[in-house]
This record gives structure tokens, sequence and C-alpha cells, in this order.
């Protein structure tokens, strides 16, 4: 990976010319997206993020930090202990820079469990860190472990079944060799294309069956305007 992410919010941390992130997937038109969406206030976030901010307790981890939006509206805003990971150098040390007192590279595979919380915060699609279907299990457990009595994980994501085509039946044309909200994924920044990979979206029935099978509670907190969803993964 050439942390083309990271490298972008870096620039846009310290003004280092930063330009539109170029994204696309296995089943979207390449796309702009400016590094400043990533920076944005609370009151610019959509209202699942929102949610869940509101809804963060006690100990929290940001998983997937980014840019540090999230963690800086929780520690500054909220006053509560956060500690923020992402498995990019760059986002990390723009973070650094903007302030949050605990942000540290890392995957969330290899976080120690010894260290557990009350909540755990992974939006954004939340679900994409999971690749694919068949890895959901595996970050099921290790976030569960990561659980304190009485915590919570909330999570985001959307249901792309809209993306496909419908057949005169009303049936949708998915794949038939996969999970339809399976993507690979491609990111471009001043030219560079990184090593496409794969991000996973999962509608709310998906999640809550992987959720029960993995022994966690599943609830849905809140619908967005267009399919996406927050749920709240309890012990």
């Amino acid at each position: 990976m050439k942390d083309l992410f990271g490298k972008a919010i870096l620039d846009y941390q310290t003004n280092n010319l930063p330009e539109d992130l170029i994204t696309e997937t296995s089943i979207s038109e390449a796309d702009e997206m400016s590094v400043s969406h990533l920076f944005r206030t609370y009151n610019e976030m959509p209202k699942l993020e929102q949610k869940a901010l509101q809804l963060a307790k006690g100990s929290v981890l940001d998983v997937g930090c980014g840019a540090g939006s999230h963690t800086l509206a929780l520690q500054n805003e909220r006053k509560l202990d956060v500690t923020a990971i992402d498995i990019s150098e760059n986002a990390v040390r723009a973070c650094q820079l903007r302030g949050i007192k605990n942000v540290k590279v890392t995957n969330i595979l290899d976080l120690d469990e010894e260290n557990k919380f009350d909540t755990i915060l992974i939006l954004m699609n939340g679900t994409g860190i999971f690749g694919t279907l068949n890895e959901t299990a595996k970050y099921l457990q290790k976030l569960k472990s990561l659980l304190n009595v009485g915590g919570q994980i909330l999570i985001d994501s959307s249901d792309l079944i809209y993306m496909y085509d419908q057949d005169e039946d009303g049936a949708y044309c998915i794949p038939a060799d996969g999970y339809y909200g399976e993507l690979t994924y491609k990111v471009q920044y001043k030219g560079k294309i990184e090593d496409t990979f794969p991000w996973l979206y999962l509608d709310y029935n998906t999640l809550q069956n992987a959720a029960i099978a993995n022994g966690l509670k599943c609830e849905l907190i809140e619908e967005g305007e267009h399919f996406d969803y927050l749920a709240k993964l309890s012990l």
C-alpha cells in the first residue's frame, strides 16, 4: 500500500498542496473526493455519525480514525477518554498535529486485548475494514474481546442493493459468485494509483446474522437517507 489516503490527509493538515482524491470501485465510476471532507466538524457530519458520537460513552476506541475528526469531537467537546488507531502512519501524524492526545499506528487485529473499552467506534462504512464476508467473523470476535462488560460497538454501513439493475420481475441482478457488498476499491492521488484493496458494505440483516453467530446482540439505531444505517453491537 502506498498510503495515499494518509498522504492526502497529511498534505491537507500541513498545507502541502493537497489535491482531491480519486476513488473508484468495482461497481462504480471514478469519483473525486475533497480531502476537506475528512476534516469536517461535528456540525458538518451526517446525522448517523452525529448519533454515534452522541451515544459514545466511557473509554472510547476510534478504529480507522483517518484525520481524527470523530476523536476530536469526543476528546474536546465531550471530554471523553479516546484512543484513536489507524494503519496509516501519515494519518496518525496528521492526528497528532491536530492535537489528538492518544493516537497510534496499529491494525485492530493486533491490538492488545488487555485494553478494553466501553465504546468502539467504526464509522464511515465501518464494515469496510472487514474486507470480505468471510473475514467478518474474525473481526467481530476481535472487537468482542476488546469490549468491557456493558460496552458497545457503534458501526455504520450501507445496503448496496440499489446499485444493481433489476429485471422485469423486480429481481436484482447481483453476482452469483459472492456477496454483492464485496467490492474492490482503488484510490488515486497526485497521479499515483494505490493497490486495489477489498472493501465490504454489509446490509443490516447480514450484519445482524453475523453478529448473532459470533455471540453479539445487534440493534438498528438509525437509518440514513440513502440505504445507510447505524447499528449497535453489544455482549
